[in-house]
């Protein structure tokens, strides 16, 4: 198992190498030039050539890519060309946010996709199949925005149950050590920041983890229900096993495989995904920032914010494959 960790980590740094060349490409291909966006009416040629050499953008394009390749080895990915402040800062500072929010939607489309798939494939045709079929395919083709946008509405406003914005109320004074609120609530033993943060994460979670939740519902269900029909499943009912370790042991522990791969795919989207909640919810996350970051063309955001997404995409899919071994070991040992 170590070895297979190994070379994957090996074959990271390949993809990463790659995906740096063509990200540094397509940036650089975009229409517009990211010195008269940042100067505005106020471009003149002087002003133009003056952020040209700041940010190197007067020098060859191969120059400019080694330099960028050598920033990214040293973990600096540059400055922002709006704001100025360096890249690693900001992202420290706001990724936090836009972390907490896709783990919280990650965790509530598992906790509620999984034993919904379950309970849909062992009474298939009946009245909870039909409608746990029927909410999966809403939450599919319901745009997240629109849905925010709707529960804000109807269970923040109209029935007051939950806060509208943000990440924590205003009124409380919590100590913020990770930037990630309801971690920093539980090191501190502020346990009312860390509530508070819990309940301001519930409506962010449930309209972000609603496409999450729909797929694994789906394929939950299916896998189940392949899996029910197996030889495995009938030798186990035929030997007179309680049902209770047929359905951990042999069903449901079969079926995890396709719904873990799901997951590592659905991890990496959450994080791009929730871009459009954190602008509903008013979350100060990497949303706002990576917004500024396209309007402007600042090129070391939008680099540093796709390398990020790509790094965590591998890492999360390492995870799955390392859990293969786990849920089935006919896969550690081949």
């Amino acid at each position: 198992m170590l070895t297979f960790v190994v070379r994957r980590l090996g074959l990271l740094v390949v993809v990463l190498f790659g995906l740096s060349l063509l990200l540094f490409a397509w940036i650089r291909a975009l229409p517009g030039d990211p010195a008269r966006a940042l100067l505005g009416e106020k471009a003149t040629p002087a002003g133009i050539a003056s952020v040209n050499a700041r940010y190197g953008f007067d020098q060859p394009v191969w120059q400019q890519y080694l330099t960028y390749l050598g920033q990214i080895v040293r973990g600096d990915f540059g400055s922002s060309i709006n704001t100025g402040e360096p890249v690693v800062s900001t992202f420290a500072e706001r990724f936090p946010a836009t972390i907490e929010l896709a783990l919280a939607a990650l965790v509530l489309a598992i906790a509620l996709g999984i034993p919904l798939g379950y309970l849909a494939a062992r009474r298939r045709g009946g009245w909870l199949d039909n409608a746990v079929v029927g909410g999966s395919l809403l939450g599919v083709v319901v745009p997240v925005f629109f849905l925010a946008v709707i529960l804000k509405y109807l269970l923040a406003i109209e029935l007051g149950w939950f806060p509208t914005t943000g990440r924590q109320d205003a009124r409380i004074d919590a100590t913020h050590v990770t930037n990630f609120y309801v971690l920093d609530g539980l090191l501190t033993r502020e346990w009312d920041a860390s509530w508070d943060a819990l309940v301001h994460l519930v409506l962010p979670a449930l309209a972000l983890g609603s496409i999450p939740l729909a797929i694994i519902v789906r394929i939950t269900r299916a896998s189940v229900l392949d899996v029910l029909g197996d030889d495995h499943v009938r030798t186990a009912r035929a030997k007179g096993l309680p049902q209770g370790i047929i359905s951990r042991r042999h069903v449901l522990r079969n079926a995890l495989l396709p719904v873990s791969t799901t997951l590592g795919l659905q991890a990496g989207a959450l994080l791009s995904g929730a871009v459009l909640t954190e602008t509903v919810f008013a979350i100060n996350g990497i949303g706002s920032y990576l917004f500024d970051a396209v309007t402007q063309l600042d090129y070391p955001v939008l680099q540093g914010f796709i390398l990020f997404i790509a790094v965590m995409y591998a890492l999360v899919n390492l995870v799955v494959d390392v859990s293969y071994g786990f849920i089935d070991p006919r896969v550690r040992v081949s």
